[in-house]
């Protein structure tokens, strides 16, 4: 079988998963075309399927790497494009677990923790370097605020129990398994989202903070603000022109 016409990323897909090289000409060094068997690669099975209108070759059982396709279907393309994006964003996820080998709870459980953190340490400084930190805090709270609001749930009563939670798992030694409370925003309430599977990859959580934090930072820094006003575009020789200077 010979396809002809194939993208070159696939083609490479296809060279490392069979374990085959790949070759951009026949030509050698002396100008003739020659091939190495060494080159090739190997599968089980290669049979070309039709799937809705399009002709698909499929390769199943290839012998130097696991690899996988997936299939989407719906009802028309629109369906079909929002499965693409929740597929995208989920391998993505996983990607950055993969490469930050480490994880932490969701559901605006560690937005909650950092803000009572920060509370406390805030209330320990005698200089206005606590009043920046307070602030500080209390934005940490916008996460889970938000989450609630969009889940048409009321985000007072749920931010104000996750707070509950978080404050009595940092000073009651005997609470401390209350620092994986987060949102469960199906049923209204605060749960172990550890236990419950809710879990972000760290490396996304911490980038993310540190961004929000250095974007407020170079916004803080501008002082001064220049504004450059458009010509005005009236007549000289209009009458209230007239009038103003004296003219008439």
């Amino acid at each position: 079988m010979a396809v002809r016409r194939c993208k070159k990323e696939d083609v490479k897909r296809i060279a490392r998963a069979t374990g085959a090289a790949f070759v951009a000409s026949l030509s050698n060094l002396e100008g003739e075309e020659s091939f190495d068997a060494a080159f090739l690669g190997s599968a089980e099975e290669i049979s070309q399927t039709r799937i809705c209108d399009d002709e698909l070759i499929i390769i199943k059982g290839t012998k130097a790497k696991p690899a996988a396709s997936i299939i989407l279907r719906g009802a028309n393309d629109i369906y079909v494009d929002e499965m693409d994006r929740s597929v995208h964003d989920s391998l993505c996820a996983v990607k950055r677990v993969i490469e930050s080998k480490s994880v932490v709870p969701g559901g605006g459980c560690v937005e909650a923790a950092l803000s009572i953190y920060l509370e406390n340490f805030a209330t320990s400084l005698g200089s206005r370097e606590q009043l920046a930190i307070a602030e500080f805090a209390q934005a940490m709270l916008v996460i889970p605020k938000t989450l609630v609001v969009n889940a048409a749930k009321d985000s007072t009563e749920l931010v104000a129990k996750l707070r509950a939670f978080h404050n009595a798992s940092q000073t009651i030694e005997a609470k401390k398994g209350f620092k994986w409370i987060g949102l469960d925003l199906e049923n209204g309430k605060c749960r172990d989202n550890k236990e419950a599977g809710v879990l972000e990859p760290a490396m996304s959580k911490v980038k993310s903070l540190k961004f929000a934090t250095e974007a407020a930072i170079t916004i803080l820094r501008i002082d001064d603000m220049i504004k450059i006003y458009q010509p005005s575009k009236e007549d000289p020789n209009s009458y209230a022109n007239a009038v103003r200077e004296g003219r008439l």
